[in-house]
């Protein structure tokens, strides 16, 4: 297996009662295989050629039904992890601007109709956001973002409703829609205590929910629910000593055991160092590497880390 190249699409996390994430890997047949990121997984790899090629992109048919299109000739990603043309054939790409112009295929139309979930996501240095999930993927994706607290303030009757109320939180309750990825991982280096990050999303999910409640919209119900962070990320998350990863992984070879993961960002520990780091496997996808028992350099100075 170290000789193929894998084109990275992301980590994966199932829905409940399943547990544990996947990195998903694209051979250049066009078949995919995963490896399954729990405690004590080593993860070896190099980096193959340099930048980003295009993920392809999906065509939506209902709520539980897509095609993934890959893209015919791996192009270079243009725009995020797309190529133009993928962009552009994207259903998805729609999706965003649905409560505003309504214009989208009838399959992303039949899936923005179900059940959505408008969410106060917390990450790990008390940055939040608000946001949405479709009612099939209510917990994933949460798990997926890396959130650390969270709680769901509305259930709305469909996609577009969600959005005019995601848009009203942010415009009346000061919340983004969006935590950079690079701030989450220097976050989980120093991480909040538990305590806080809890007491910051509730007042903050306590004032989404009176933004909603005074808004006039229909189509929705105010609800109070928490979230339930995944077991894996318990140590991510906790205030155990530990480092951002010293490496890039757009060069390069990298290896290490996983003891903990949130998101796509994993707690490491490097062969021959009494050290965890803080890894963002996120920044793999659309990178291709090849798997094997590969290192990552061990800082030669370890004690310029504290």
């Amino acid at each position: 297996m170290t000789d193929t190249r894998y084109l990275v699409h992301g980590v994966f996390w199932p829905a409940p009662p399943a547990s544990c994430p996947a990195l998903r890997l694209q051979a250049p047949d066009g078949t995919f295989r995963e490896i399954a990121l729990d405690g004590g997984t080593r993860l070896g790899f190099r980096l193959a050629t340099e930048g980003k090629s295009c993920l392809g992109h999906h065509r939506v048919h209902g709520p539980a039904h897509r095609d993934h299109v890959l893209c015919a000739g791996q192009s270079p990603a243009a725009r995020g992890n797309q190529c133009e043309r993928c962009f552009v054939a994207d259903d998805f790409r729609l999706m965003h601007d649905f409560h505003r112009a309504g214009g989208v295929p009838p399959g992303l139309r039949s899936y923005l109709m179900q059940p959505h979930w408008l969410y106060v996501a917390t990450f790990a240095n008390g940055a939040s956001k608000v946001g949405t999930a479709s009612d099939l993927r209510k917990w994933q994706r949460l798990a997926e973002q890396g959130a650390v607290a969270a709680s769901y303030v509305a259930r709305a009757a469909d996609g577009r409703v969600v959005r005019i109320l995601e848009d009203l939180v942010t415009r009346d309750g000061g919340l983004p829609q969006q935590v950079r990825s690079a701030a989450k991982a220097a976050a989980l280096a120093a991480p909040a205590p538990a305590s806080e990050l809890t007491a910051r999303n509730a007042a903050l999910a306590t004032t989404a929910r009176r933004v909603i409640s005074a808004a006039g919209e229909d189509g929705f119900e105010v609800v109070d629910e928490g979230w339930s962070r995944p077991g894996l990320a318990e140590r991510l998350c906790s205030g155990t000593a530990r480092h951002a990863y010293p490496h890039t992984l757009a060069s390069g070879q990298h290896g290490f055991t996983i003891r903990s993961i949130c998101g796509s960002f994993v707690l490491a520990a490097l062969d021959d160092a009494d050290l965890e780091f803080v890894v963002d496997l996120g920044q793999l996808k659309g990178r291709t590497i090849e798997v094997g028992h590969y290192t990552s350099e061990v800082p030669a100075v370890q004690e310029a880390l504290f």
